[in-house]
Protein backbone atom coordinates (compact mmCIF):
# COMPACT_ATOMS: atom_id res chain seq x y z
CA UNK A 1 0.00 0.00 0.00
CA UNK A 2 0.84 3.59 -0.88
CA UNK A 3 2.01 6.02 2.35
CA UNK A 4 -0.39 8.50 0.82
CA UNK A 5 -3.20 6.19 2.14
CA UNK A 6 -2.06 6.54 5.74
CA UNK A 7 -2.21 10.03 6.15
CA UNK A 8 -4.72 11.86 7.85
CA UNK A 9 -7.04 14.13 5.42
CA UNK A 10 -7.98 16.08 8.48
CA UNK A 11 -4.09 16.94 9.74
CA UNK A 12 -3.59 20.46 9.34
CA UNK A 13 -0.71 21.17 7.48
CA UNK A 14 3.14 22.61 9.27
CA UNK A 15 5.12 24.56 8.33
CA UNK A 16 8.81 22.67 8.29
CA UNK A 17 11.41 24.04 10.74
CA UNK A 18 8.79 26.33 12.40
CA UNK A 19 10.05 27.22 15.41
CA UNK A 20 7.60 26.40 18.88
CA UNK A 21 6.77 29.54 21.15
CA UNK A 22 7.28 27.90 24.53
CA UNK A 23 4.61 30.39 26.10
CA UNK A 24 1.95 29.03 23.96
CA UNK A 25 2.60 25.56 24.90
CA UNK A 26 3.93 25.71 28.70
CA UNK A 27 1.23 26.12 30.97
CA UNK A 28 0.99 28.93 33.27
CA UNK A 29 2.88 28.62 37.06
CA UNK A 30 0.76 27.83 39.59
CA UNK A 31 1.00 30.07 42.79
CA UNK A 32 1.77 28.13 45.96
CA UNK A 33 -1.10 28.43 48.90
CA UNK A 34 1.56 27.84 51.18
CA UNK A 35 4.28 29.86 50.78
CA UNK A 36 4.40 33.00 53.70
CA UNK A 37 3.21 36.42 52.65
CA UNK A 38 6.02 37.79 53.56
CA UNK A 39 9.91 36.89 55.37
CA UNK A 40 10.10 37.92 58.66
CA UNK A 41 14.06 38.57 59.26
CA UNK A 42 16.49 41.38 60.71
CA UNK A 43 17.50 43.09 57.61
CA UNK A 44 14.03 43.72 55.40
CA UNK A 45 11.81 46.28 56.48
CA UNK A 46 8.43 45.21 59.13
CA UNK A 47 6.50 47.86 58.09
CA UNK A 48 3.50 46.57 57.20
CA UNK A 49 0.32 43.92 57.87
CA UNK A 50 3.00 41.22 59.53
CA UNK A 51 3.66 43.58 62.33
CA UNK A 52 2.15 41.72 65.00
CA UNK A 53 3.84 38.82 63.80
CA UNK A 54 7.48 40.67 63.49
CA UNK A 55 6.49 41.73 67.28
CA UNK A 56 6.43 37.94 68.39
CA UNK A 57 9.44 37.38 66.85
CA UNK A 58 11.39 39.84 68.37
CA UNK A 59 9.27 39.97 71.93
CA UNK A 60 11.44 37.69 73.70
CA UNK A 61 15.01 39.67 72.79
CA UNK A 62 13.30 42.94 73.53
CA UNK A 63 11.74 41.81 76.99
CA UNK A 64 15.81 40.73 77.47
CA UNK A 65 17.29 43.84 76.66
CA UNK A 66 15.01 46.04 78.68
CA UNK A 67 15.54 43.86 81.47
CA UNK A 68 19.48 44.95 81.04
CA UNK A 69 17.73 48.44 82.31
CA UNK A 70 17.15 46.77 85.65
CA UNK A 71 20.01 45.52 86.16
CA UNK A 72 21.34 48.89 85.35
CA UNK A 73 19.30 50.45 88.11
CA UNK A 74 19.74 48.38 90.66
CA UNK A 75 23.72 49.62 89.78
CA UNK A 76 22.69 53.50 89.75
CA UNK A 77 20.49 52.47 93.30
CA UNK A 78 23.73 51.43 94.75
CA UNK A 79 26.17 53.81 92.94
CA UNK A 80 24.56 56.93 93.54
CA UNK A 81 23.76 56.66 97.55
CA UNK A 82 27.30 55.22 97.75
CA UNK A 83 29.23 58.18 95.75
CA UNK A 84 27.01 60.79 97.30
CA UNK A 85 27.95 59.91 101.09
CA UNK A 86 31.64 59.64 100.28
CA UNK A 87 31.79 62.92 98.78
CA UNK A 88 30.02 63.90 102.00
CA UNK A 89 32.58 62.56 104.05
CA UNK A 90 35.20 65.56 102.44
CA UNK A 91 32.98 68.16 103.57
CA UNK A 92 32.40 67.10 106.95
CA UNK A 93 35.36 68.34 109.63
CA UNK A 94 37.44 65.71 110.97
CA UNK A 95 40.87 65.08 112.01
CA UNK A 96 42.59 62.38 109.60
CA UNK A 97 44.45 63.49 106.60
CA UNK A 98 43.30 65.27 104.22
CA UNK A 99 45.13 63.36 101.82
CA UNK A 100 43.13 60.53 101.95
CA UNK A 101 39.91 62.15 102.45
CA UNK A 102 40.10 63.75 99.17
CA UNK A 103 40.83 60.06 97.48
CA UNK A 104 37.75 59.19 99.22
CA UNK A 105 36.02 62.38 97.98
CA UNK A 106 37.15 61.55 94.31
CA UNK A 107 36.19 58.24 94.02
CA UNK A 108 32.70 59.03 95.70
CA UNK A 109 32.13 61.71 92.16
CA UNK A 110 33.51 58.83 90.08
CA UNK A 111 30.42 56.62 91.92
CA UNK A 112 28.24 59.23 91.60
CA UNK A 113 28.67 60.15 88.01
CA UNK A 114 28.72 56.68 86.75
CA UNK A 115 25.60 55.73 88.88
CA UNK A 116 23.68 59.01 87.24
CA UNK A 117 24.88 57.39 83.95
CA UNK A 118 23.75 54.02 84.71
CA UNK A 119 20.52 56.09 86.18
CA UNK A 120 19.72 57.66 82.70
CA UNK A 121 21.04 54.42 80.20
CA UNK A 122 18.56 51.93 82.05
CA UNK A 123 16.07 54.02 81.77
CA UNK A 124 17.18 54.62 77.51
CA UNK A 125 17.54 50.61 77.38
CA UNK A 126 13.72 50.27 78.87
CA UNK A 127 12.63 52.79 76.27
CA UNK A 128 15.08 50.99 73.55
CA UNK A 129 17.04 54.03 72.62
CA UNK A 130 20.05 53.80 70.18
CA UNK A 131 22.50 55.65 72.42
CA UNK A 132 21.47 53.40 75.43
CA UNK A 133 22.73 50.66 73.47
CA UNK A 134 26.03 52.51 72.71
CA UNK A 135 26.51 53.44 76.27
CA UNK A 136 25.71 50.13 77.27
CA UNK A 137 28.05 48.60 74.97
CA UNK A 138 30.67 49.96 76.67
CA UNK A 139 29.78 49.43 79.90
CA UNK A 140 29.55 45.73 79.26
CA UNK A 141 33.37 45.92 77.28
CA UNK A 142 34.46 46.96 80.42
CA UNK A 143 32.48 44.74 82.91
CA UNK A 144 34.26 41.85 81.12
CA UNK A 145 37.41 42.51 83.31
CA UNK A 146 35.26 41.87 86.60
CA UNK A 147 36.22 38.12 86.81
CA UNK A 148 34.48 36.08 86.78
CA UNK A 149 30.68 37.34 87.76
CA UNK A 150 30.92 40.34 85.77
CA UNK A 151 32.69 38.40 83.07
CA UNK A 152 29.76 35.97 82.54
CA UNK A 153 27.19 38.72 82.79
CA UNK A 154 28.76 41.17 80.81
CA UNK A 155 29.43 38.91 78.20
CA UNK A 156 25.57 38.05 77.55
CA UNK A 157 24.44 42.12 77.94
CA UNK A 158 27.16 41.99 74.63
CA UNK A 159 25.63 39.31 73.21
CA UNK A 160 22.08 40.58 73.33
CA UNK A 161 23.24 43.98 72.09
CA UNK A 162 25.60 43.26 69.53
CA UNK A 163 23.71 40.52 67.84
CA UNK A 164 21.25 40.92 64.61
CA UNK A 165 18.12 41.00 66.64
CA UNK A 166 19.64 43.11 69.12
CA UNK A 167 20.27 45.76 66.24
CA UNK A 168 16.64 45.26 65.14
CA UNK A 169 15.02 45.88 68.30
CA UNK A 170 17.02 49.09 68.15
CA UNK A 171 15.59 50.51 65.20
CA UNK A 172 13.17 52.95 63.76
CA UNK A 173 11.48 49.91 61.85
CA UNK A 174 11.09 48.41 65.25
CA UNK A 175 10.31 51.59 66.81
CA UNK A 176 7.43 51.70 64.90
CA UNK A 177 6.04 47.96 65.40
CA UNK A 178 6.22 48.77 69.21
CA UNK A 179 3.79 51.87 68.37
CA UNK A 180 1.55 49.79 66.04
CA UNK A 181 1.28 46.93 68.78
CA UNK A 182 0.84 48.00 72.04
CA UNK A 183 -1.44 45.07 73.11
CA UNK A 184 1.60 42.96 72.81
CA UNK A 185 3.00 42.58 76.27
CA UNK A 186 6.91 40.93 76.96
CA UNK A 187 7.94 38.88 79.62
CA UNK A 188 11.50 39.01 81.52
CA UNK A 189 13.50 35.90 80.87
CA UNK A 190 14.20 33.61 83.07
CA UNK A 191 17.93 34.17 82.34
CA UNK A 192 17.46 37.77 83.78
CA UNK A 193 16.38 36.72 86.50
CA UNK A 194 18.65 34.81 87.54
CA UNK A 195 21.70 37.45 86.21
CA UNK A 196 19.18 39.83 88.72
CA UNK A 197 19.59 37.47 91.47
CA UNK A 198 23.59 37.25 91.20
CA UNK A 199 23.56 41.09 90.99
CA UNK A 200 21.50 41.39 94.16
CA UNK A 201 23.71 39.03 96.04
CA UNK A 202 26.93 40.17 94.84
CA UNK A 203 25.55 43.77 95.92
CA UNK A 204 24.59 42.64 99.63
CA UNK A 205 28.29 40.54 100.15
CA UNK A 206 30.05 43.89 99.29
CA UNK A 207 28.06 46.03 101.29
CA UNK A 208 28.19 43.05 104.54
CA UNK A 209 31.61 42.48 104.04
CA UNK A 210 32.18 46.37 103.77
CA UNK A 211 30.48 46.73 107.71
CA UNK A 212 32.17 43.80 109.14
CA UNK A 213 35.15 45.31 107.90
CA UNK A 214 34.82 48.79 109.42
Amino acid sequence: MSNQDDVNPFARPSAPNQPIDSSQSAPPPVANPYVPTSHIGPVQSVIGDDVESVRRYYLSHEASVKSIGILYMLGALFMVPAGFFLMLALLIPSEEALAPRIAAGAVGFAYFSLGLLQGFTAVGLRRLRPWARIVAIVFSVIGLLAIPLGTIISAFILYLLLSEKGKMVFSPDYEQVVAQTPHIKYKTSIIVWIFLGLLIALITFGVTFAVIGS
